[in-house]
């Protein structure tokens, strides 16, 4: 699913400051990196709510699922009913 990624990339890039947005990479941590707060975790969680149709409960609103591109793609296809490797 590398459509998935790529929506998913197109949002943090368009939504969040970084200095060089190609250099981001996949599995890195995008708290750590200062790239989303806490308000920026609800940035994302509604764009993923909005733009692909689930819904995220308050209990999935952890760092396994929301701190990196890598994690938000296996999230979001986890919760589509894909198979993780197939949406990276």
């Amino acid at each position: 699913m590398d459509r998935l990624r790529k929506e998913i990339r197109e949002f943090i890039t368009a939504n969040f400051y970084l200095p060089d947005p190609k250099g981001l990479d996949d599995e890195a941590s995008l708290i750590d990196l200062g790239v989303v707060d806490s308000t920026g975790v609800l940035e994302v969680i509604s764009f993923l709510e909005s733009h692909f149709g689930i819904n995220v409960a308050e209990d999935e609103t952890v760092p396994e699922n929301l701190d990196s591109i890598a994690r938000i793609v296996g999230f979001v296809a986890r919760k589509r009913g894909q198979p993780a490797a197939a949406a990276v």
